[in-house]
């Protein structure tokens, strides 16, 4: 689990993590979040230099327990992506 909060309670907790993910594979990329309430999801935005990187997690992703792993190769995946 990432966060048991909900909604924009939870976009603060969630961007530490992202940016210990990111930060961690490439020091010069930098991840951010917002909470998308129309879709229920948490749209992660990956940045290095001009390139930039959009992608959602569900509350679903987020706040379960076992999921946790699952948000994490798919930040990796992106982060590649980005790189690359």
């Amino acid at each position: 689990m990432i966060t048991d909060k909900q909604g924009e309670e939870a976009v603060s907790e969630i961007e530490l993590w992202a940016n210990r993910i990111t930060v961690s594979m490439d020091p010069k990329m930098q991840a951010s979040a917002y909470y998308d309430a129309d879709s229920s999801t948490y749209v992660l935005r990956l940045a290095k230099g001009n390139r930039v990187l959009l992608f959602r997690l569900s509350e679903a992703q987020i706040q379960t327990p076992k999921r946790e792993e699952e948000c994490e190769k798919i930040l990796k995946r992106k982060i590649k992506d980005l790189s690359s």
